[in-house]
């Protein structure tokens, strides 16, 4: 044996496991699992979404109108009597509800009454939907819707 003959300890070469790289036997891929396959594809979140959606005749995906802000009588009534003053009529609008801080400031939705208890006081309703019951109650007691 000659001086140019002579070998370092990497006579043998390595296990070629996983192919890919630098990283030993599986190759960064972890272990099982689809992830860990050739040819692997993922299906898009995407389809899943589109799956969900119902595919019925006349279907659109358009927002729901936004509920109204629901009082009955008997929820008023408390607020009406301390607002109110011998012989006028309380104004009952959203302004009035925000300030008695039945309805949060600045709020943009609509609002309904309806008629379940009783009211004392002449109330002037303003801008407000109200139901056919809470009508014929405000009107009794002497006040009118507009």
């Amino acid at each position: 044996m000659q001086l140019h003959q002579l070998q370092s300890g990497r006579g043998k070469d390595k296990k070629r496991v996983g192919r890919g790289g630098k990283r030993g036997t599986t190759s960064g891929r972890g272990q099982k699992g689809q992830k860990s396959r050739s040819g692997r594809r993922i299906r898009p979140a995407e389809r899943d979404l589109i799956l969900r959606i119902p595919k019925r005749r006349g279907f659109r995906n358009k927002p729901k109108a936004p509920k109204p802000a629901i009082f009955n009588l008997r929820d008023l009534s408390l607020v009406l009597k301390a607002n109110s003053v011998a012989g006028r009529a309380v104004r009952l609008n959203k302004d009035f509800l925000m300030q008695a801080e039945l309805l949060p400031w600045g709020f943009k939705g609509e609002v309904k009454i309806l008629g379940e208890g009783e009211v004392s006081v002449p109330v002037s309703v303003e801008g407000i939907e109200v139901s056919k019951g809470a009508k014929i109650k405000i009107e009794k007691a002497g006040g009118k819707v507009e």
